[in-house]
C-alpha cells in the first residue's frame, strides 16, 4: 500500500477523534460512538500497512 492509503487512515482517524469530541460535548451517543468505530476501523488497516511493510523488507 502506498502513502495515500496511510494519509487517508491517518485522516479517517483524525475524522473519528472530531467526531468523538464533538459527541462528547453534546451528549450525543451515537455520534461518540461513530468517532470511535472509525478511529478503530483506521486503527485496524494501519496495522494491516504495517505487517504488509514488514514483509516487503
Amino acid at each position: 500500500m502506498g502513502l495515500d492509503d496511510k494519509i487517508s487512515n491517518k485522516a479517517q482517524e483524525a475524522g473519528g477523534k472530531a467526531k468523538q469530541g464533538v459527541g462528547e460535548a453534546t451528549d450525543n451517543k451515537d455520534l461518540k460512538a461513530e468517532g470511535r468505530a472509525d478511529e478503530t476501523s483506521s486503527d485496524v488497516k494501519q496495522a494491516g500497512e504495517k505487517i504488509k511493510d514488514a514483509f516487503k523488507k
